[in-house]
């Protein structure tokens, strides 16, 4: 003798399988042979502090900044020059009433600070944002200072018996210092 099945069992169990198809279907269910997980409390989640971090952007590459004569400090000694600076540095050059110096105190992304010494005397500038500067006229009997927009200043005019320094701010942490002398 056969053994039968009971007729509403039979139903159920082909309703029951169409339900999952359709719910797999949807997208909506998971079959696994491993038992269901009970979910953690809020407090046992992993928090986003937890979570593995993405790695930073790396900053994009500035283009290297063009200087006539690159970074050589050297270039200046005879007070006509056009170096890029990105760190402090001391620069010796011919000023006006023989030797001088300027120091290159704090450079960054758009900033600069510097002091000029000449003699007996010395002259400081700093500036900082973008397309900021500061111009030094270095003059026999003393020196001055003119800082803020440069604009497209371009290079700065000679002036009869001075040194002219122009110090333009770069986005990318370098300097250009321009040195300017008749």
């Amino acid at each position: 003798m056969a053994a039968t099945k009971p007729r509403g069992l039979s139903r159920t169990g082909t309703t029951l399988a169409a339900l999952l198809a359709l719910m797999a279907a949807a997208g909506c269910a998971s079959y696994s042979d491993a038992p269901a997980k009970a979910s953690s409390p809020p407090s046992e989640r992993p928090s986003k502090a937890d979570s593995p971090k993405r790695p930073e952007p790396k900053p994009k590459p500035q283009p290297p900044v063009s200087a006539a004569d690159g970074r050589d400090i050297t270039a200046c000694a005879d007070g006509n020059c056009e170096i890029a600076v990105s760190e402090p540095v001391r620069i010796p050059f011919k000023g006006p009433r023989g030797p001088a110096t300027l120091s290159v105190t704090e450079v960054g992304p758009n900033s600069i600070a510097y002091t000029v010494k000449s003699g007996n005397g010395q002259s400081k500038g700093s500036a900082s944002g973008p397309g900021q500067g500061c111009i030094t006229v270095l003059r026999s009997n003393g020196s001055g200072n003119s800082c803020g927009g440069l604009g497209a200043a371009g290079r700065p005019s000679p002036q009869p018996d001075a040194v002219v320094i122009q110090a333009a701010t770069g986005e990318n942490g370098t300097a250009v210092l321009q040195f300017v002398s008749d």
